[in-house]
């Protein structure tokens, strides 16, 4: 399988299967979002780690210090984040597990983290067309869990004061039920609108421990592209703060 190393943030990149699973703009925006709520984390657990690329982008933007855990049950995906890790030098900062984010016992019973993030698949298995390529389909397909199943773990590893930030479409309702079935209090809403006059198309929701949620939500709003077709400041503010664009070292 051909691989391909592409920029992720600052100098970091990140190892990519050519015609796999890549990562896009729900990985970026939902480690935007999730760092700059909580900037000074520590301890950094992603769901449904893939090939790392919301951790990565995640831990760059937070504490020097920081250290990432990763659950990721495709061997190929965490294959390509050992990798990735690998060549960004952070061997001594992230820990990747090939296991179910469903299973409990994944993690020591006593672990708790600050910061959790987590971009789960959104497509049901009978509502859509399965990809003939394994590990596109399990990142698309909700082939092991939902989103139910992420904000399930989230609550069950936050630590106290901890935030977990996750993406999911903007319009699926499972989006506001499922943080709330787990425990869980939305702090803040993001709907991404990918160009100007459609309707949001994905959104973050930046959640806590219901019973320290207080006061109303935050909501927001980001367009990527505007009625001309080109990046929108705002978008271009993201990128410059992401770090995205900065040129090959």
């Amino acid at each position: 399988m051909t691989t391909t190393l592409d920029r992720l943030a600052g100098p970091w990149s990140v190892y990519q299967l050519r015609r796999g699973h890549r990562f896009s703009t729900d990985d970026l925006v939902t480690a935007w979002r999730a760092s700059a709520a909580l900037p000074g984390a520590r301890r950094l657990l992603d769901l449904g780690s893939g090939i790392g690329s919301v951790g990565l982008s995640t831990l760059y933007r937070v504490h020097p210090e920081a250290t990432l855990t990763g659950i990721e049950a495709q061997e190929v995906s965490v294959a390509l984040a050992r990798r990735s890790v690998a060549h960004n030098g952070l061997s001594d900062r992230v820990r990747l597990i090939q296991g179910d984010l469903r299973d409990p016992g994944v993690l020591d019973p006593d672990e708790r983290f600050d910061l959790i993030t987590g971009s789960p698949p959104y497509i049901p298995p009978d509502a859509g067309i399965h990809s003939p390529h394994p590990q596109r389909a399990g990142a698309r397909m909700e082939l092991r869990g939902s989103v139910f199943d992420y904000c399930a773990a989230a609550a069950r590893w936050l630590a106290p004061k901890g935030r977990f930030c996750f993406v999911m479409l903007a319009d699926d309702p499972r989006t506001e039920e499922a943080p709330v079935r787990a425990g869980l209090g939305v702090l803040e809403r993001l709907d991404v609108v990918f160009g100007a006059g459609r309707q949001p198309h994905i959104a973050t929701l930046v959640c806590a421990h219901a019973a320290e949620v207080r006061g109303s939500r935050r909501s927001e709003q980001l367009t990527i592209r505007g009625p001309d077709g080109e990046w929108t400041a705002a978008y271009r503010a993201f990128r410059t703060e992401l770090d995205i664009d900065r040129a090959p070292v």
